[in-house]
């Protein structure tokens, strides 16, 4: 086996009807916001969710705008958020005028600190009439936003537990966790609005693109008409609220139904895929994994190892041509994240950083490229 090609990273895996779908956009001039696909998709992401409305948008960052604000976030509040976690969940927060407050990750899931949060939310909030304040500064806490690394999951019960003492509206980020399963139940039906994202290297890909998922007609309802600009009259330009120009357009959502009939294939392999490197890893020099919790099913979307030897493995393998990527920077090292409230005993955020790395885990990764990386892998650091 001979490494004189690159690996990449997380493509996505254009192998169904994606052509075929999209000339039938093409052909009938419905490539807009409207269309049949659009449609189709979105009930097939609510479907496969356990949702019963899903409403599409251009991206997950989108969605989770709209969530936000749906649940009633509004300038000058805090939302509670994971420090380690990609930049849109916490931009998402700033677009509505409010602030991320910060909570470390725990150390073997990567997920939120369970820990952290029931201290800080027991000793350092207050509740006032049906809202939630930060004792040292007077402000609302509008919601906290549990983001699913990677497409694990904390203990979703006791989240549960925590968070339902207090008046504090839940947004799911599940952007990475489509057919992630806690005691059966999926990722983003913990919460009365959750977002998926389908950007390029997610499990599923429209190129870009997002769904909204709920429960509640009323806000599935309210999303929608936000998301097309709050277009109120069907025969003129008549806009009842501020709304934005949100909604995936249909040659987009063609892509999508396409891939979703694909998913449960794709989640077949990225197992495949996390038992492959689980097998040839252990035991290599200090390489650890992210941990998951006995009730917890993942859908395994980008595989990850922990080693104080980053470093030195991220450059080999990179040389070697297999794109590999440090995790996330944390929030609190974002410019514009700095000063944010962050809740903390040990930075346990900085030390994830700064030891973890995505390896290969394309769902069209062959078991040859897998062995390749897995092989320069011991290399480098065996």
């Amino acid at each position: 086996m001979s490494n004189d090609k690159f690996i990449a990273l997380s493509l996505p895996n254009m192998a169904g009807n994606e052509w075929k779908y999209v000339k039938d956009c093409l052909d009938t001039g419905w490539i807009s916001s409207v269309g049949s696909y659009v449609t189709k998709f979105e009930q097939m992401v609510a479907d496969f969710a356990g949702a019963k409305y899903g409403i599409a948008a251009v991206n997950g960052t989108a969605a989770l705008h709209i969530s936000l604000l749906l649940s009633g976030v509004k300038q000058h509040d805090y939302v509670i958020l994971p420090n380690l976690t990609f930049v849109a969940s916490a931009n998402s927060i700033k677009y509505l005028g409010a602030d991320p407050l910060l909570i470390d990750a725990d150390p073997l899931l990567w997920q939120m600190d369970l820990d952290l949060l029931e201290e800080f939310l027991s000793t350092q909030t207050e509740v006032k009439g049906k809202e939630l304040f930060y004792k040292k500064d007077g402000r609302r806490i509008g919601a906290i936003m549990p983001v699913h690394i990677l497409g694990n999951m904390c203990d979703m019960d006791r989240f549960a537990s925590i968070v339902n003492q207090y008046p504090l509206p839940v947004v799911e980020d599940a952007t990475e966790a489509l057919g992630t399963t806690y005691k059966g139940k999926s990722a983003g039906t913990f919460s009365p609005l959750a977002a998926f994202s389908f950007n390029g290297n997610k499990i599923i890909s429209t190129g870009g693109g997002g769904v909204i998922v709920t429960d509640d007609e009323a806000l599935a309802k309210h999303a929608k008409h936000l998301t097309t600009t709050a277009k109120a009259s069907a025969d003129e330009y008549y806009h009842d609220e501020v709304g934005y120009n949100y909604r995936l357009v249909n040659v987009l959502a063609a892509i999508g139904v396409a891939q979703m009939e694909l998913l449960p294939s794709f989640i077949e392999r990225k197992k495949q895929i996390v038992d492959f490197y689980k097998k040839e890893l252990t035991g290599v020099a200090d390489i650890r994994f992210q941990q998951e919790l006995p009730d917890v099913n993942t859908n395994g979307w980008l595989f990850t190892i922990q080693t104080d030897k980053q470093k030195a493995l991220l450059d080999h393998l990179n040389a070697n041509k297999i794109l590999s990527r440090r995790f996330w920077m944390p929030m609190n090292k974002l410019p514009m994240y700095k000063d944010c409230v962050y809740i903390r005993h040990i930075d346990r955020s900085d030390y994830i950083y700064n030891t973890c790395l995505s390896i290969p885990s394309s769902t069209n990764i062959t078991d040859e490229e897998l062995a390749i990386v897995t092989r320069e892998i011991k290399a480098a650091i065996g």
